[in-house]
């Protein structure tokens, strides 16, 4: 995969989200496919109530796109680059399926967790099979090691977890304009990094098509935001996210690349571990971005902090492994 196709593929992707979403948010707006502020939320979000959500369909048909077209031109349609369309289409649509019931069948719980966690286990183990019908490697690499170590047949249990764990950590730090979107697209830009160093073309046309579109999709979803992304792009990016760690065969590496995610997953469960057993909160509310905002930081402060230490955080992945 030579330089041009990266900046192609960069383009493509992000040309077709900044197109499609002058068209989808007004048809969104018109549905009323608003989106409703929790009460026990931050009092400041109360004035985001009605702002059109289901946003990431936006991005995920740039990807399915752009991922399509860009690897049939080039020859690099392949049985990952299928898995990764399923992982992220199947997830998109257990968080579309949670946004409509929330949005448009006005049930505030959307779908319960044990019915999202089914659908998220159904569809890893449908990949995992999928994959293990040509050579796949469930081995474990140590960041910036040679060591690998087997998991054999209890891989498909850590990919579970894996897309599972991340899809959700997701959708929790999916709270502030602009958070995850501009998060997940440098987490994903580096993945395609270093595809692109392990020379794996498939998996970084994918990556730089995510994040291409993320990037467009960003200008309409910064503060003050436009449109959300609603579950049905954050569940989405999170499985898409967690498996392309795992098709380059540093998944432990996801740890540092999406630290945003991993910091935001810990406040919830330190602050319910904390509560259950003293009685006492950690956080003035968790994910911690809210425990910021109620701290006195600005929303476009959190946002600006939260984006610059995944980025160092992911230049430090591809200085150690690149370069």
């Amino acid at each position: 995969m030579t330089l041009s196709t990266t900046i192609i593929t960069l383009f493509v992707s992000f040309l077709l989200s900044v197109i499609l979403a002058p068209i989808v948010i007004p048809y969104l707006r018109r549905m009323k496919f608003g989106q409703s502020i929790r009460e026990e939320g931050p009092e400041s979000h109360q004035k985001k109530a009605g702002t059109p959500t289901m946003g990431g369909l936006i991005f995920l048909t740039s990807i399915i796109v752009s991922t399509l077209a860009i690897s049939l031109y080039f020859g690099e349609l392949t049985t990952q680059s299928i898995v990764l369309l399923i992982i992220l289409v199947g997830f998109g649509l257990i968080g579309f399926l949670d946004d409509f019931i929330k949005v448009v069948l006005k049930r505030n719980l959307g779908l319960t967790s044990i019915q999202k966690l089914i659908g998220q286990i159904i569809i890893s183990v449908i990949a995992y099979f999928l994959l293990k019908l040509g050579p796949f490697d469930t081995s474990l690499a140590i960041p910036f090691t040679d060591i690998h170590f087997s998991l054999g047949q209890f891989y498909v249990a850590f990919l579970i977890f894996w897309l599972v764990g991340f899809s959700n950590a997701v959708n929790l730090s999916d709270g502030l304009d602009g958070l995850v979107s501009g998060t997940a697209s440098v987490s994903f830009a580096t993945f395609a990094v270093l595809a692109l160093a392990y020379e794996q073309a498939d998996i970084a046309i994918f990556a730089f098509s995510v994040a291409g579109a993320l990037l467009g999709f960003l200008l309409f979803n910064k503060n003050p935001a436009q449109v959300f992304m609603g579950d049905t792009g954050s569940l989405a990016l999170g499985g898409a996210l967690a498996m392309v760690s795992i098709l380059v065969k540093q998944e432990v590496l996801l740890l540092l690349v999406g630290i945003i995610f991993v910091i935001e997953t810990l406040s919830v469960i330190l602050q319910v571990i904390s509560f259950k057993t003293t009685g006492k909160r950690i956080f003035k509310m968790s994910p911690i971005h809210h425990h910021f905002e109620l701290s006195g930081w600005n929303e476009r402060k959190i946002v600006t902090v939260f984006w610059a230490i995944n980025f160092i955080a992911a230049m430090l992945v591809v200085i150690m492994e690149v370069m």
